[in-house]
């Protein structure tokens, strides 16, 4: 075992690390330059076994990522999920990796049984619709026999499958997947932006939720969560969390809230009194 220390710094989105006794070398996106301690505040130290190899150390920067308390917000969208943070009282939505503020709900494995989460599994579901999941909120938490359930299994080209359980799966190259992990997927993915951005990994998060969802609904979504290592600490519906972001909560009497989603159209009546909203 051996010690290597490492600093970070965030020029335009991109993650420079700068290494103590190492040698200048090219991580994919990322430069590690030899480099003195103390030049940043974001300064560590990390311990791994002796690499072999660049890619393999680094995966262990990977795993080296400082941990952080931070809480990500997540609309987990049935078209498009995206994730914020707060910036002292302001919400940052987050740039993913391809510099978009929304991300494709879309999940999607290729011939290879290569995965993929976003905009890249959204451009190839053309020429692989078999293989590529979305809408996939529309089944989470749902049963088979479901009418939902028999009305969306006519309207997408993968398989819609009956689980041991009785719940609604999606089968993809041979395997079967619940609509939680298909989700999970997501939310990894949304997770991964934000580690990105702020520099840190992260394992608190509030994910929002239609007005309608069920327990069971809401249940399965925080299973999501829980696959993609996420503590979902609440569940907010997205009505009320439409209304919390333009500052509802500090008057009371009844709100409208329009959601014009991908998936669905909702209109909400919101009763605000003393900060609680039914």
């Amino acid at each position: 075992m051996y010690a290597l220390y490492f600093e970070f710094l965030r020029l335009n989105a991109e993650l420079w690390i700068f290494a103590g006794h190492s040698e200048s070398k090219v991580f994919k996106s990322r430069v590690c330059f030899a480099t003195e301690m103390g030049k940043w505040s974001k300064s560590f130290q990390v311990r791994f076994p002796v690499v072999a190899s660049v890619d393999e150390l680094e995966d262990n920067l990977k795993l080296a990522k400082p941990t952080g308390n931070d809480c990500i917000g997540i609309d987990l969208g049935t078209t498009n999920s995206c994730v914020a943070v707060m910036e002292g009282k302001n919400p940052k939505v987050i740039e993913n990796s391809e510099g978009a503020r929304t991300t494709p709900s879309v999940v999607a494995f290729n011939q290879k049984g290569e995965l993929l989460v976003g905009t890249p599994a959204k451009r190839q579901a053309v020429t692989n619709p078999t293989n590529t999941v979305f809408g996939t909120k529309r089944l989470i938490g749902r049963r088979f026999d479901d009418p939902q359930t028999q009305k969306e299994m006519k309207m997408v080209p993968y398989k819609i499958v009956k689980a041991t359980n009785g719940d609604a799966w999606v089968e993809v190259n041979g395997r079967q997947y619940s609509p939680s992990q298909i989700g999970a997927f997501v939310l990894t993915k949304m997770k991964e932006t934000a580690e990105a951005y702020l520099g840190k990994s992260v394992s608190n998060a509030v994910v929002t939720v239609p007005a309608y969802f069920n327990d069971a609904q809401r249940q399965a979504t925080k299973d999501a969560g829980k696959i993609a290592g996420l503590d979902v600490k609440r569940i907010i519906n997205e009505p009320t969390a439409a209304a919390l972001s333009y500052g509802m909560n500090s008057k009371e009497g009844l709100v409208a809230v329009f959601d014009l989603g991908g998936g669905t159209f909702d209109v909400s009546i919101l009763e605000i009194s003393s900060g609680v909203f039914e």
